[in-house]
């Protein structure tokens, strides 16, 4: 799916543009004027329409004139995986946006779980606390570990899904 951006010239006896590409952006900011005939060379880009997931990259990394070529080949060619790591690396964690780097490279460790509790419940099944004897499992408490967990997870929502992340 593309997106539709709005490119708002600061300049307020100009008129702004609707966009789907870098290329439609220059061809379109190229030709336009001010009421006075002068060309208009600074922009706000504004989130429009398109999937959540890249809304939600376009606020993380604060879309600019200066990243928009970036950001829109991000949208064509990454993964939602890949753009969830930008969202917590960049708009939670405080690292810069840079498209030539690997999303995966910042060492953030992300579950699709709705708690920690549920992450919890995941890792004592995926035996991250050893064998645990089915007799005593019943015993376990999940909340206790949630809590724990809670020391280096955390839990946000990006796109309308719930994640629990941890930053390396």
């Amino acid at each position: 799916m593309t997106v539709t951006l709005h490119a708002q010239p600061y300049d307020i006896t100009a008129c702004g543009f609707y966009f789907e590409s870098y290329e439609d952006y220059a061809e379109k900011s190229a030709k336009l004027r001010n009421d006075f005939g002068d060309p208009v060379e600074e922009f706000e880009i504004q989130f429009i329409d398109g999937e959540d997931i890249d809304c939600e990259m376009a606020k993380a990394i604060g879309i600019n004139q200066a990243n928009l070529a970036d950001y829109l080949t991000c949208v064509e060619d990454w993964e939602d995986w890949e753009k969830t790591l930008v969202i917590f690396a960049v708009g939670e964690c405080g690292y810069s946006f840079d498209v030539q780097e690997c999303p995966d490279s910042h060492g953030i460790d992300f579950y699709y779980v709705d708690s920690l509790r549920e992450l919890a419940e995941r890792f004592v099944e995926d035996g991250v606390f050893g064998d645990i004897p089915e007799r005593l499992q019943f015993y376990i408490d999940y909340d206790a570990i949630a809590r724990d967990l809670g020391m280096e997870y955390s839990e946000i929502t990006i796109a309308g899904e719930r994640l629990v992340y941890r930053a390396a």
